[in-house]
């Protein structure tokens, strides 16, 4: 197992994320524990000792498994870490309410590593609020040594993570983000690691392998890359990719059987970060796939100055993507969507066709909005 420096720790560079574990009937909070607990097993003898859950993974059952089964190994033999759930607005005047809940769902006195979760426009000006005395009572809990080391998950844009930053970066000693090999140009991945690097804050990443969409590419992707590492599994290039970042210092697989954690960690028995060749050739297979499932906008924002409606329209495009990407697992898009005003959503666009005339990719702008008003179900 590679091991990154952190503070004077050793943390495996791959960590076991605990939010698609196996499960049973179908029931995303039946979480098979028998299952887990092989899985927990084979991760602590073969050198994993970083552990991520949060408190709404498997209908909030994920911390009791978690808790249940790293129980049964010495405290100072792995590295906890959770999250407060901002995602959900209601939560955000119950913080030390949920924290103390989460200490006990764990049953562990500190927590090695938490962070404010998913950090977006839905939620920054809340997580901002002193009213709810979020930062106050987490960094209360830092300083009495019930939270190790503190810092936070974003899933909004560069200017809402700067906004965060603005605020709270100081104190951050780490954040997740969604990194991988597409989104590094599709979500501007590259633009969020360069930000981080400018606080000289380390990089968390999720979604290695973009919830296994990066597993499985298609004959003609996968012929590129087998020509350049006949050796390489194809899920492993994702890996390889991250491992080429210098302030990765941890990655976080969402493993869902024995299978995958044992290729992984064969994966991250050494460091193999990819070449120049090879990093070209990744980025560009990723640049063709956003190119053939996506909506081609540019953000010139011509459109805007033509809409009656005073439309973002390069925003909703751009959230129109992501929900395409995502397909059924789509979350990213409604949660943005929630601080847009009501008469600036896109089922707001009256059909005047006034966008089109002015955009230089010819893109029919109404039936796009109107698609992306349906697939949210408006």
């Amino acid at each position: 197992m590679i091991y990154n420096e952190f503070q004077g720790m050793k943390i495996s560079a791959l960590g076991m994320g605990n939010m698609r574990l196996p499960i049973q009937a179908d029931n995303d909070s039946n979480i098979d524990e028998a299952r887990v607990k092989e899985m927990f097993a084979y991760c602590m003898e073969h050198g994993i000792n970083y552990y991520d859950t949060a408190y709404g993974y498997h209908g909030g059952n994920s911390e009791l498994v978690v808790g249940e089964l790293l129980k049964a190994y010495p405290r100072n033999k792995f590295y906890l870490a959770s999250k407060f759930p901002g995602y959900d607005l209601s939560n955000m005047p119950k913080v030390k309410e949920i924290f103390e809940e989460q200490l006990r769902k764990c049953q562990v006195d500190y927590f090695d590593f938490y962070l404010f979760h998913n950090v977006c426009e839905m939620n920054v000006n809340q997580y901002l609020d002193p009213q709810y005395g979020i930062y106050d009572y987490l960094m209360e809990q830092k300083n009495n040594g019930r939270i190790r080391h503190l810092g936070f998950s974003a899933h909004g844009d560069i200017a809402c993570m700067e906004k965060f930053l603005d605020a709270y970066g100081k104190e951050m000693e780490f954040c997740q983000i969604e990194l991988n090999y597409f989104d590094y140009q599709f979500q501007d991945a590259k633009g969020k690691v360069e930000l981080l690097e400018k606080w000289n804050i380390p990089v968390w990443v999720m979604e290695p392998v973009r919830g296994g969409q990066l597993a499985n590419l298609s004959e003609q992707y996968s012929k590129k890359l087998k020509e350049l590492r006949p050796e390489e599994e194809i899920t492993a290039w994702a890996f390889r990719f991250l491992q080429g970042i210098p302030s990765v210092t941890v990655t976080l697989s969402g493993m869902s059987n024995l299978e995958q954690v044992k290729a992984n960690i064969k994966t991250y028995e050494e460091s193999k970060p990819l070449n120049e060749i090879e990093r070209r050739q990744i980025l560009e297979i990723a640049s063709d796939m956003i190119s053939k499932t996506t909506v081609p906008c540019t953000g010139c924002h011509y459109c805007v100055s033509k809409c009656p409606k005073g439309l973002d329209i390069p925003f909703l495009l751009k959230l129109y993507n992501e929900a395409m990407m995502a397909g059924s697992g789509a979350f990213i898009a409604p949660m943005a969507l929630a601080s847009v005003a009501a008469d600036k959503q896109p089922e707001s666009c009256i059909g005047c066709h006034s966008c089109e005339k002015v955009c230089p990719q010819t893109i029919h702008i109404p039936e796009e909005l109107k698609k992306f008003a349906t697939k949210m179900g408006r």
